[in-house]
C-alpha cells in the first residue's frame, strides 16, 4: 500500500490530461497498459508478502510449480524459460536461489551432456505444497475481485497472450 493514500485516481487523471494534450483515441489503452501495470505491482507486493515466510518470492513459486507439475520433477532450464516465459538468464537465477534454499537440485541430463536439469527435491515439493495452500487461503491475493471478474479478466487478456505467441490457437 502506498505510504500516503491519494485523493483522486492517478490512471484517471493520466487519462484526462492525456486526452486534454494528445486527444481521446488512444485513451482507453492508456488507461488499460497503466491499470495492467499498475495491478501488477500491487499483486507482486502482496504475493511476495503472502510467501515471504517461507522465503519465496513469487518467480520462484512459479518455478517450484512448473517442476511440481512435470511429469519427472524436472525441466532443463531451457525448457524452464519456456514455460516461464521468462528470459533463460532469469531463470539460472532463480534456480540459484531455490538450489541454496535445498528446494531444487541441479542435475546432469541422462541423454544430452550440455543441458543441465532443475529437479524438485522432497523439501521443494513439501515447500510447494505449503506456498500453495497459502495463497489459496489468501485468494491469490485478489480480494476484491470476485471469480467472475477473474474469468473475466483471463477471458479479455487471452487474445493478447496469444496474439504474441505465447501460445498457438486451439483447433
Amino acid at each position: 500500500m502506498p505510504e500516503t493514500t491519494l485523493n483522486f485516481d492517478p490512471i484517471a487523471e493520466a487519462r484526462r490530461q492525456w486526452d486534454l494534450h494528445w486527444g481521446p483515441q488512444a485513451g482507453p489503452q492508456v488507461v488499460a497498459v497503466t491499470s495492467i501495470m499498475r495491478a501488477q505491482q500491487i499483486l507482486m507486493a502482496r504475493l511476495n508478502a503472502l510467501l515471504a515466510p517461507l522465503d519465496l518470492t513469487f518467480p520462484r513459486y512459479e518455478t517450484l510449480m512448473v517442476l511440481f507439475y512435470s511429469r519427472q520433477g524436472e525441466l532443463p532450464l531451457g525448457k524452464l524459460s519456456q514455460r516461464l516465459q521468462v528470459h533463460r538468464a532469469s531463470v539460472t537465477n532463480v534456480i540459484d536461489k531455490l538450489e541454496s534454499a535445498g528446494l531444487v537440485a541441479r542435475v546432469a541430463h541422462s541423454r544430452d551432456r550440455r543441458a543441465t536439469l532443475a529437479r524438485i527435491t522432497d523439501r521443494g515439493r513439501a515447500v510447494a505444497e505449503q506456498a500453495t495452500d497459502v495463497l489459496n487461503k489468501a485468494g491469490f491475493a485478489l480480494e476484491p475481485l470476485d471469480r467472475a471478474t477473474c474469468e473475466a479478466l483471463f477471458s479479455s487478456l487471452e487474445p493478447l497472450r496469444r496474439g504474441a505467441g505465447d501460445f498457438a490457437a486451439q483447433a
